[in-house]
């Protein structure tokens, strides 16, 4: 089967037959070169061994859809490249949130002492008791277990308009509390 990788016709028509075996040699023959290009890029042995792995799931989910007169090395190499890429857009994003998070924390705790931060924490969380019991759910669903507002949708069986709403009026309500620095207080007890 070794010798069916450097033909690359006969490879990708095996794939798309499901056969299992060809697939274990593209894995065998990649799965090494593969991770060293990854981690060249991304400097994580971890993230390139990750972003190796769903190369391939995606490869053998996506197989029927294989094109046999492109090279599936180049194909590979081509898509390791571009999930780095997203990998890294990824982690900028995060990078740039939590960098905003923090000045706002830094500027919090500099212009208040612990007592006056702990009294912001106690009216957040008061805010929060006080909502109407669905209001509250919702907000606890979406801040404290970190769930989408489709995920609550599908949960509650409410419209994603609705919850989207009720998340509106809560943060609306632990605004009327507690004032400008809502966010920075709720990343401190949600982490969010």
């Amino acid at each position: 089967m070794i010798n069916s990788l450097n033909n690359n016709p006969d490879l990708i028509h095996q794939l798309k037959k499901g056969n299992e075996l060809a697939y274990a040699n593209l894995v065998d023959a990649y799965h090494h070169k593969l991770c060293l290009y990854a981690n060249s890029l991304m400097n994580d042995i971890p993230i390139s061994e990750d972003i190796v792995q769903n190369v391939f799931i995606k490869v053998w989910e996506r197989r029927d859809n294989l094109n046999s007169s492109l090279s599936i090395k180049s194909y590979l190499y081509k898509s390791v490249y571009n999930a780095c890429i997203n990998e890294y857009k990824k982690n900028q994003s995060v990078t740039a949130l939590e960098k905003k998070y923090i000045e706002e924390l830094d500027r919090i705790v500099e212009d208040k002492d612990e007592a006056t931060l702990e009294k912001l924490i106690g009216l957040v969380r008061e805010a929060i008791q006080e909502l109407p019991p669905k209001c509250k759910e919702i907000f606890l669903l979406s801040k404290k277990e970190g769930l989408t507002n489709i995920e609550i949708s599908d949960y509650l069986n409410l419209s994603k308009n609705t919850i989207e709403r009720q998340i509106n009026i809560a943060f609306a309500k632990i605004k009327e509390n507690v004032g400008g620095k809502t966010d920075a207080i709720l990343f401190l007890l949600f982490g969010f």
